[in-house]
């Protein structure tokens, strides 16, 4: 497969591709530069360079003379290679070519005089002088893999030179979340804005009902439902990023920045303001119940977006990633049948009587990860909002118990009771008719589904993903799990956990 197109950029252009290509490069990949001397590919290089290490200021020899040069970035080591003056492949080896490629990423200048070395999925650019000086026509090839990068790199470049405010900013990666979104911050003297990189996914395997995961558990397959969202949630007063501009079809936004204060980097720096930050959190949701949810939601095309309930479906599924993830990492065999079938004859019992809960919004992953301290506005939208895609009718209990357990960091148990209490109290003032022990239920109940999930995607993740570093949750998940399960009428169920995940196997080390 290969993908090619061929555009005339003087130097700031170049600089703008390179900096889009390094939000795609990862592990493994080679990017061939080649065209005569003075066409500018040291400038593409360094700018390259520097956009993977995060420092338009830092400081890239050429390695002309050493032959390579490497870099230890956050996300990768790339290297950069000059071809010049070898002889050989054999000297290209001698040097660490393969080795590098192996560990990191490359950049390799005059790639012509190793062309055997290079590998069949890569990316290529040719740089060629034009009749005016400053302008180089650039032919940016992907070939196997890469293709695809080329292709989606066009189409950012071409959303972002739409944009008369943000045509010439710079580029920068920003680390995302476990979803496939990527974003970028985009910086010139007028600000700052995000760029989210959302294309539609393709439906994975069907596996009940001749549905994928993704559909029966209503998770957002491209950026339709974020700009839907958005709009509702901020006519009802929060503060969630105001959208720019938007390219529905091909999965583009380019959306405000609300800074870097998340919630878990405050914490970080000063524990000592959990309780101040989680209760604004609290108030954001005491706010969110006065606003009905819509069942359809206008886009900027004239569309629709219909809003999904979180029904039993939905819930059901996620549950059963504890079963098709944890259990076989724990036990190393597929769940037996009539294990699955209690778990899942317990659980109906309780999505049963979730039924009853008055359906109201549920952002979905309302936690640290996803808000952002704002203290130069006043009242709830001092908490900022993102990631809502997967948002759905239900239960408002379920936000509350995302945020008062959260999956990345500590809360501690008393934390948790007074801010719950001061939930209830809140709304009992606003609400006379509030059933408090319902919503007691619902939220032991979601919580224990909650943290079953997560269970299941955190092994997923490390298993499937290999992204490891996200076991290290698992303790702190099961804890909010025994919390939950403690409510009296989840006996049956803690029975279950108790029987067949008991104390020391839920510290126990997994398979594979």
């Amino acid at each position: 497969m290969i993908s090619e197109w061929i555009r005339e950029l003087d130097e700031a252009g170049v600089v703008r591709l390179a900096e889009a290509l390094a939000l795609k490069i990862r592990a493994g990949d080679v990017i061939a530069l080649s065209g005569d001397l003075g066409a500018g590919k040291t400038t593409l290089a360094r700018a390259l360079i520097q956009a993977v290490l995060g420092d338009p200021a830092a400081e890239v020899p050429s390695p002309t003379f050493s032959l390579l040069q490497a870099y230890e970035a956050p996300r990768l080591t790339l290297t950069h290679f000059d071809f010049y003056r070898l002889a050989s492949v054999d000297e290209a080896r001698e040097i660490g070519f393969e080795e590098a490629i192996e560990k990191g990423a490359a950049i390799v200048e005059w790639p012509e005089r190793a062309p055997a070395l290079l590998p069949a999925s890569r990316f290529e650019i040719a740089l060629a002088e034009t009749v005016g000086a400053a302008v180089r026509r650039v032919t940016f090839r992907g070939i196997g893999e890469a293709a695809a990068h080329v292709r989606r790199i066009g189409e950012v470049l071409a959303f972002l030179d739409a944009s008369a405010r943000f045509r010439g900013a710079r580029i920068s990666h920003l680390q995302g979340d476990a979803s496939t979104r990527a974003y970028a911050r985009l910086t010139c003297d007028e600000g700052t804005a995000l760029l989210m990189d959302a294309p539609r996914q393709p439906d994975g395997p069907p596996i009940r009902d001749g549905k994928p995961y993704s559909e029966i558990a209503h998770l957002a397959e491209d950026v339709r439902p974020f700009s839907a969202i958005a709009g509702a949630l901020r006519a009802a007063g929060l503060s969630v990023p105001d959208i720019y501009a938007e390219d529905l079809g091909r999965g583009l936004l380019l959306i405000e920045d609300l800074g870097d204060r998340v919630f878990g980097s405050e914490v970080a720096r000063e524990p000592g303001r959990q309780a101040e930050l989680w209760r604004a959190a609290v108030d954001v949701l005491v706010a969110l119940r006065c606003t009905p949810v819509p069942e359809q939601l206008p886009l900027g095309d004239g569309s629709v977006y219909c809003m999904p309930s979180y029904d039993r479906g939905a819930l059901q599924i996620e549950t059963e990633l504890l079963l098709d993830w944890y259990w076989p990492a724990l036990h190393g065999a597929a769940v037996p049948a009539d294990v699955r079938a209690e778990f899942l004859m317990l659980w109906r019992a309780v999505f049963d009587r979730l039924a009853q809960q008055p359906p109201g919004w549920v952002l979905r992953d309302f936690h640290s990860p996803n808000l952002i301290w704002l203290p130069e506005r006043a009242g709830i939208r001092r908490v900022g909002v993102v990631d809502f895609q997967d948002a759905q009718r239900g239960s408002a209990a379920y936000d509350l118990v995302s945020l008062l357990q959260d999956a990345r960091l500590d809360i501690p148990a008393t934390l948790e009771a007074e801010l719950l209490a001061h939930y209830g109290r809140e709304v009992a003032r606003r609400e006379p008719g509030f059933d408090a022990a319902a919503f007691s239920y619902a939220y032991a109940a979601l919580g224990a589904q909650r943290n079953t999930k997560i269970l299941g995607i955190f092994v997923r993740l490390a298993r499937r993903d290999g992204k490891a570093q996200y076991l290290a949750h698992l303790p702190r998940i099961w804890g909010y799990l025994t919390r939950d399960l403690s409510h009296a009428a989840l006996a049956e169920l803690s029975v279950w956990y108790d029987h067949h995940f008991p104390r020391p196997a839920r510290t126990a080390r997994l398979r594979g």
